[in-house]
């Protein structure tokens, strides 16, 4: 594939002339929410196999071709041209496709209220060809360790269907919140643990989950080595059943970092324990708080730098979004961003006339517009984040990638899966 930012006075089919391909094939490869008013900034996904490099001032072709990884001579060759002849800025060349690793994909799907909203069953269609897992959010555990299953509806049949193994996300929730009341009775009480662990044996083999996923969040400190016992013990009883086991991290950069939401997570005890692990490399951009990336890169780096040197990296999973916030300004302690999807972002800054930013050092596209006199800002993710999160992932050579959550649509992320990395498959 190839990433192309709109620039002024660009239209598809000057683009669509640059690249050798067609309008159609360009709008439906990004579901294009703005065909006729296109805006500067907005970052388009090419569907070519390969991609073009425009020759910049300081470039050579030998320079270019360890950039990519192709031999100097192959390159020239297949643009034929003389390798020894020099290249004139704006000349473009043809790199082919490298090769392409194995890695997995994981995506939270999360029903709420009475029914499943039709627009998760079809994102989770959507989105289940690209995935390893397919992880409905959540079960609730009680007090006495009985389980309370979300709505699951076509889950299973879409998991099985397109050979993802099903994850059981299981947290200690109580009223949408985490407790580390519940966390300690569940960690501590051995008696209403094994009830605890007897209910998910029993829901697993009924639903047909197969792996079993931990989301304990905002435990006490002084339940982190009770955890790590339950953990063991959980990991036992479910490989009898050939069943796999994760869990999910809190973002830490440190094995002493303060806070409830990380003490209770120790990354080596979880590294030697679990088959793999989510990092929840997210929400420093949250609804709560001021207006940010959710996941600038800098900072997903610094954590994950840190996880590899404690957990091994082909158990590691980056988390990312797939959504970004609108923040009406200035921020106000105590207001609400709205969550809006990738498209819906492109949607608002098409329909107020506005530039769309990159910040280099977040790697994450933003914008500002005005409504009802109020200044808003949005950041969200667009083919360039991704992709930067993907070169991380190879560099780092880490598991792969976990989604939170599907439901709004971000059609670039799953051709650039594809143009990245071969999916592995683990259902049956």
């Amino acid at each position: 594939m190839q990433i192309h930012v709109i620039k002024s006075n660009e239209s598809l089919t000057t683009i669509a002339r640059t690249y050798h391909t067609t309008v159609q094939d360009i709008v439906e490869a990004n579901d294009l929410p703005n065909p006729n008013n296109l805006v500067i900034g907005q970052a388009l996904v090419i569907p070519i196999i390969g991609h073009f490099y425009f020759v910049q001032q300081g470039d050579s072709l030998f320079t270019i071709a360890r950039k990519f990884n192709i031999p100097y001579q192959e390159l020239a060759s297949i643009n034929r041209i003389n390798p020894n002849q020099p290249l004139t800025i704006g000349f473009r060349l043809y790199i082919p496709q490298g090769r392409k690793r194995n890695a997995e994909f994981n995506a939270y799907v999360e029903p709420r209220g009475t029914t499943v909203a039709p627009i998760l069953e079809s994102s989770a269609r959507e989105a289940a060809p690209y995935l390893t897992y397919l992880a409905p959010f959540s079960f609730q555990v009680r007090r006495d360790g009985t389980l309370k299953a979300p709505l699951l509806n076509q889950f299973p049949a879409i998991a099985k269907a397109n050979r993802n193994v099903l994850m059981m996300v299981i947290n200690n929730q109580e009223n949408d919140q985490f407790s580390d009341e519940l966390g300690r009775i569940l960690l501590n009480n051995i008696a209403i643990q094994d009830k605890f662990l007897d209910n998910i044996v029993a829901t697993a083999k009924q639903y047909g989950f197969r792996d079993i996923h931990f989301d304990f969040e905002f435990l006490r400190p002084a339940d982190r080595e009770a955890y790590n016992r339950f953990l063991r013990k959980a990991k036992q009883r479910f490989a009898k059943e050939g069943w796999l086991m994760s869990t999910a991290l809190a973002p830490k950069t440190s094995a002493t970092q303060k806070g409830k939401w990380y003490e209770g997570h120790d990354y080596k005890a979880h590294g030697e324990i679990a088959d793999f692990v989510v990092i929840m490399t997210y929400e420093w951009g949250y609804s709560g708080g001021p207006a940010m990336a959710v996941s600038p890169i800098d900072q997903v780096r610094r954590v994950l730098e840190y996880a590899v040197t404690e957990i091994p990296s082909n158990k590691i999973m980056m988390g990312q979004n797939l959504y970004g916030y609108d923040w009406t300004l200035p921020f106000v302690q105590g207001s609400v961003a709205k969550a809006v999807s990738p498209q819906q972002a492109i949607q608002l800054a098409a329909s107020h006339n506005v530039p769309i930013q990159y910040d280099i050092k977040a790697q994450a596209p933003h914008f500002r517009y005005s409504e009802a006199g109020k200044q808003h800002e949005v950041w969200f993710e667009d083919a360039r984040s991704i992709q930067a999160k993907f070169d991380l992932i190879k560099e780092l050579n880490i598991r792969g990638m976990s989604y939170w959550k599907l439901g709004l649509a971000f059609p670039q992320n799953w051709l650039l899966i594809v143009d990245n990395f071969n999916v592995t498959k683990r259902g049956t």
